[in-house]
């Protein structure tokens, strides 16, 4: 494997996780790591690996083996509530956002804030979700607005400040632009890098291999529950990568 130098020690980092569905080997010893402030793709055919890795990851999963570190301590396993704990938050692609309330509602859905768990703190939500969405500097105009009224774009960085405010150290996307049109999709890819600025460590599931070089820094290609092959995409060109998958794909 060749493996991406990075210049500071991993945010976060496995060593052999492995995960297995009655006979079906899932995951097979999973070795991968990502820095503050890097963009790293995972990229691979449906059936890789690639859904149950960042469940793992998220908390969502418990690997049967393997070791999750997070800025140098080790984890066998992280439920969903360690994982936030840890700075992980997860933008999966059905972005489970409630279309019927306005952005502070989602941001902070199921985390409420309240006094003394009988009132909501509408105003402060509110004050939080605003200041949060100039931040990002993302376009939404209203933030009072239910979220089913916006545009595929805005209503993804409506689930990206969800996942900064309760993340803030890694941030995972599941497919972030699918079903996205040009200048949808730009504006998120604007945005994961915009994170990336802010020293957050990004990690990006994305069968867009043109999306994928423009924002990453390290691409890993799964197979068969592994990661066969971590590149920088500034060292490898994109035909380079796709021949790369082809080979990888020829391989059982």
């Amino acid at each position: 494997m060749d493996t991406v130098i990075a210049s500071e020690p991993p945010l976060l980092a496995t060593e052999g996780i492995a995960k297995r569905f009655g006979n079906i080997r899932a995951l097979q010893g999973v070795d991968f790591s990502v820095c503050a402030g890097q963009i790293a793709a995972i990229v691979g055919d449906n059936g890789s690996g690639k859904t149950t890795f960042i469940k793992i990851l998220s908390g969502n999963l418990r690997p049967d083996s393997g070791t999750i570190w997070i800025q140098g301590v080790s984890h066998a396993f992280l439920t969903p509530k360690q994982s936030l704990a840890a700075g992980i938050s997860t933008v999966y692609q059905d972005l489970s956002l409630d279309d019927y309330r306005d952005v502070a509602a989602n941001i902070f859905l199921g985390e409420e804030l309240t006094y003394g768990g009988l009132f909501l703190r509408k105003k402060e939500m509110t004050r939080i979700a605003g200041d949060l969405i100039r931040d990002l500097n993302i376009g939404i105009p209203d933030i009072t607005l239910p979220v089913g009224s916006f545009s595929g774009g805005q209503r993804q960085a409506v689930a990206v400040a969800r996942a900064v405010y309760h993340g803030k150290k890694l941030v995972i996307f599941d497919e972030p632009t699918a079903a996205m049109g040009v200048r949808e999709s730009a504006a998120v890819l604007r945005l994961i890098r915009s994170l990336a600025q802010k020293h957050m460590a990004i990690i990006i599931i994305c069968h867009n291999l043109h999306q994928v070089y423009e924002v990453a820094d390290q691409v890993s290609i799964m197979r068969h529950g592994k990661i066969l092959q971590t590149t920088s995409t500034a060292d490898t060109p994109l035909e380079q990568l796709q021949q790369m998958i082809i080979d990888a794909d020829e391989v059982d």
